[in-house]
């Protein structure tokens, strides 16, 4: 799907299916994941979750740690896992007394023999949570849990998002390890992917957030195309949007990367700043994200001497963020990959001009190079470079560029739309279920 297609897509636009006086539905909305500091799906649960809400809609997030952080009106039910891989004590081994059933103890085994355990454990505790609660929802959404869990009947219809199929983030590590060791500690990490594409080709109802991950999960997962609908997502534009009295900072570039993985480019990004400050020395990088104090992107810190012009912030409030990058002269979203780019559609609701590669679904949101960004081939540092240097020194195709991209976020992806287009295949299913029955 191209990035002039995007209104044309299913469900593109939403509906008004929540004006024409159908019930409120309930929703169970399961995340294994779901902390937004985690990554882009604790993003979708939260603002999904409360546009959901106000629709009238009575959702339910039920969630493992790192727990939700989710807006008023939207209660979490934990269902707590074993927490592995939590901080400061990632990898643990429990203690006798915190083993509850088999489940916990399958949760470790996997962890033990390097495996990530999480997916199907919590497809089966939330299996058993629902089952133990039939009656109590209209309908099940999965945010990308794809454990066998979920297969069978749940007591209510189920949707399943994939924002993007793990294989690709697979593939891209595999091809950064160095060594054979390493290649073979990606597989047996990875090895929840192969459940996730048996559970995929079962599913009766697949929604993704772009045509590019429609296309992949065709490709890598084996479901269907017509079994797929694409539902954009997007940004909070009233708490994402431009504020003239924050300052711009000379020479700051801004980017998210919440962690340390090929997939996200930060390395690429690290060299071409590098590149850029030959001849502007004023550039430095903010990313938000946790600093690595090993991996490629902490040795070509090093390597290029930007120990003073990298600068990594976690942990702050949303109204931070949004200032941090109101206060950047450009964005940037260097991934290799993209399922959709959240933090690419949140810079531009802001007004921030954007340099972003051309990476999976990356240029659906953020259109055309030369009109509302600059698009760059991903893994291309010089490419980067350049880009990034023509933006710090044009005052004028800054404001252009950042006033455009405005205008597409507002037009084409809001979390009121993305509500809408999804509680349409929410009724669809609900429908087809009691057809079935």
């Amino acid at each position: 799907m191209t990035a002039e297609a995007i209104e044309t897509g299913p469900f593109a636009g939403g509906s008004a299916s929540d004006t024409d006086g159908d019930r409120p539905l309930r929703i169970a909305l399961l995340t294994y994941k779901g902390n937004p500091f985690c990554g882009g799906q604790g993003v979708y649960v939260r603002h999904l979750g409360r546009e959901l809400a106000r629709l009238g809609h009575r959702v339910e997030v039920i969630g493992a740690q790192p727990y939700p952080v989710l807006d008023e009106g939207v209660p979490l039910t934990e269902l707590p896992s074993l927490d592995l891989y939590r901080q400061p004590d990632p990898f643990r081994t429990p203690g006798r007394g915190e083993y509850r059933d088999w489940i916990d103890l399958a949760e470790v085994a996997t962890m033990w023999t390097g495996g990530f355990p999480e997916p199907l454990t919590f497809s089966l505790r939330a299996r058993r949570h629902l089952l133990a609660r039939r009656g109590d929802f209209d309908v099940v959404h999965d945010n990308q849990t794809l454990g066998y869990g979920l297969l069978g009947d749940l007591g209510a219809p189920l949707v399943t998002t994939i924002h993007h199929p793990i294989t690709v983030d697979r593939r891209l590590d595999l091809d950064a390890a160095e060594s054979v060791r390493r290649r073979l500690s990606v597989r047996r990490w990875y090895g929840f992917t192969r459940m996730q594409k048996r559970v995929a080709r079962r599913l009766p109802s697949v929604l993704t957030v772009s045509g590019s991950s429609q296309q992949e999960i065709t490709e890598h997962l084996g479901v269907r195309r017509d079994r797929i609908r694409v539902v954009h997502i997007g940004a909070d534009t009233d708490l994402w949007s431009p504020d003239p009295s924050v300052a711009e900072i000379p020479g700051r570039i801004v980017t998210t990367s919440s962690a340390d993985v090929p997939l996200k480019g930060l390395v690429h990004l690290v060299e071409a700043l590098a590149k850029l400050r030959t001849e502007n020395p004023a550039a430095h990088l903010v990313v938000v994200g946790k600093r690595a104090e090993r991996g490629p992107v902490a040795q070509a810190i090093e390597r290029y001497g930007l120990q003073g012009a990298v600068e990594f912030v976690k942990g702050i409030s949303d109204t931070e963020l949004v200032d941090l990058v109101r206060s950047a002269q450009v964005s940037c979203v260097p991934s290799l990959y993209e399922g959709f780019s959240l933090p690419a559609a949140e810079a531009m609701a802001t007004g921030t001009p954007l340099v972003a590669t051309t990476g999976g679904a990356i240029p659906e949101v953020t259109g055309p190079d030369g009109e509302t960004c600059l698009a760059v081939p991903p893994g291309d540092a010089g490419a980067l470079a350049a880009a990034l240097g023509r933006l710090l020194g044009d005052r004028e195709l800054r404001a252009r560029l950042g006033e455009a991209g405005r205008a597409r976020v507002l037009a084409n992806f809001t979390w009121a739309k993305a509500a809408l287009g999804t509680v349409e295949l929410y009724r669809q299913s609900i429908a087809a279920r009691g057809a079935r029955r």
